[in-house]
C-alpha cells in the first residue's frame, strides 16, 4: 500500500515539474517574440540609429573612455585572440542563459523564480530603451576603426545576427553582458561552491571585454546593461516581498503532544511522569481504586 501511495506521488511531481518546464518555456518564448517584434520599431529608424552611434562616441570621447578601437587593435593580427573572444561572445551567452535557468529550476526551485523575474523586468525595461534609443553597434562604423571579429571568423552566427528575429538597432543596453551579469549573481548566491564562486567572477568581466573587442557594443552599452539588470533584480525582489506580505499568516496554536511510549504501560495505560508533574486519569474497564460511595458502604 505504502508502495502504491509513493509511487502516485512520485508520479504527480514529475508531472507537476514537466508542466512547470513547459510553462517556463512558453513564457520564454512569448518574451523572446516580444523582443524580435521591436526590431519592426527600429527598421525605419536606421538614420537615428547611427546618429546616436556618434552621439554616444562624442559622449565617450568627452569622459576620456571611448577607447574600443584602441582595444580592438590590441588584437586585430592575433588570431587566437580573436577566436577567444568570438567564443566568449558566441559561446558564452545562450548556452550559460539556458543552461542556468535549467539548472535553477531543476535543483533550486525556490531561487528560480527570483532571477526569472529579474530577467523579464530587465528584459521589459530593455525593450523600452530599444524602442526610444535606437543604436547602431561599433561593427557598423568602420570609419570610426572598427571590425567586426564574428564576421571574419563566425559567419553563420552572423548570419543568423542578421535575420529578422534579431535587432542588430539596439546596442544599448548590452544584455550580452547583463544577463551574464545576472546569472553570476545566481551561481555566487546559490552554489555556494567556490567553483561557481569564480565562475561568477569571472565570467561577466570575460563578457564585458567580449562584447567590446568582438565590436558589438560601446562600453557604455555595458554599463548602461549592469544598471538595468541590476534594476530588474531590485524589482524582483520587491515582487517576492510583495508576495510574502500578501501571505496569509500560519495561525499559532498549540500542537498537542502524543503521550511518549516511554510514558505508557505493556497495556496501553499512560503512567505518571513524576519529571513533566503529570497524573494519569482513571480509565475506563481498569481499576481505578473504591469510589466515595464504595469506601462510605466499606464503613457500614
Amino acid at each position: 500500500m505504502e508502495d502504491g501511495v509513493l509511487t502516485t506521488e512520485r508520479d504527480i511531481s514529475g508531472r507537476s515539474r514537466a508542466w512547470r518546464g513547459i510553462r517556463e518555456g512558453l513564457l520564454v518564448a512569448t518574451a523572446t517574440l516580444l523582443y524580435s517584434l521591436v526590431r519592426g520599431l527600429t527598421d525605419d529608424r536606421v538614420d537615428l540609429a547611427f546618429e546616436n552611434a556618434e552621439r554616444v562616441i562624442s559622449f565617450q570621447s568627452t569622459l576620456g573612455f571611448f577607447v574600443e578601437s584602441d582595444m580592438q587593435a590590441w588584437i586585430a593580427d592575433n588570431d587566437v585572440a580573436i577566436n577567444i573572444v568570438n567564443a566568449i561572445y558566441i559561446g558564452g551567452y545562450w548556452p550559460v542563459l539556458i543552461g542556468t535557468l535549467a539548472w535553477l529550476l531543476v535543483r533550486h526551485p525556490d531561487h528560480y523564480t527570483l532571477y526569472r523575474n529579474a530577467l523579464l523586468a530587465s528584459g521589459a525595461i530593455t525593450l523600452v530603451i530599444f524602442a526610444l534609443y535606437p543604436l547602431a553597434p561599433p561593427r557598423f562604423l568602420p570609419e570610426q576603426g572598427f571590425i567586426d571579429t564574428v564576421a571574419e571568423n563566425s559567419e553563420t552566427y552572423r548570419n543568423f545576427t542578421a535575420s529578422p528575429f534579431v535587432n542588430e538597432y539596439a546596442a544599448m543596453p548590452s544584455l550580452h553582458f547583463g544577463w551574464i551579469l545576472l546569472l553570476s549573481i545566481a551561481w555566487i548566491a546559490v552554489s555556494k561552491r567556490r567553483i561557481a564562486t569564480a565562475f561568477g567572477v569571472i565570467m561577466p568581466i570575460s563578457m564585458f571585454a567580449a562584447i567590446v573587442l568582438s565590436g558589438n557594443h560601446f562600453i557604455i552599452d555595458g554599463i548602461v546593461g549592469g544598471i538595468v539588470v541590476l534594476a530588474g533584480l531590485g524589482i524582483a525582489y520587491g515582487i517576492e516581498r510583495w508576495k510574502e506580505a500578501r501571505r496569509p499568516a500560519q495561525p499559532m496554536f498549540a500542537a498537542a503532544r502524543a503521550p511518549s511510549p516511554h510514558s505508557q504501560g505493556r497495556s496501553g495505560i499512560e503512567l505518571s511522569d513524576p519529571a513533566r508533574g503529570t497524573t494519569p486519569a482513571p480509565t475506563a474497564g481498569v481499576n481505578a481504586g473504591p469510589s466515595h460511595r464504595e469506601r462510605a458502604t466499606l464503613r457500614q
